[in-house]
């Protein structure tokens, strides 16, 4: 960390250029990460449709597995549940 402080402009113009990130240490152990701008938007557009996939993913498996309602069942339980008229 000490020589990041030291010379950050120098070590943000290299993660810049190469859009690698650079990993921060204390006492040689990983303290920190630093990345690029563009490389982060990067990484957390990605998580996101990791994100979207696994949830589809599951979806689908629930109909497979019949786990799921249609929504006229699941509306008229709730009718009935609350005693609600159409």
């Amino acid at each position: 960390m000490t020589t990041f402080r030291n010379h950050s402009a120098a070590f943000l113009q290299h993660i810049h250029e190469t859009g690698r990130p650079l990993i921060l240490t204390v006492n040689g152990k990983a303290a920190a990460v630093i990345q690029d701008v563009e490389a982060y938007q990067r990484l957390l557009d990605m998580a996101a449709l990791a994100s979207a996939g696994e949830g589809i993913r599951q979806g689908l498996a629930d109909l497979e597995s019949g786990q799921t309602h249609s929504a006229a069942k699941i509306s008229g339980n709730l009718r009935a549940k609350h005693d609600l008229l159409r």
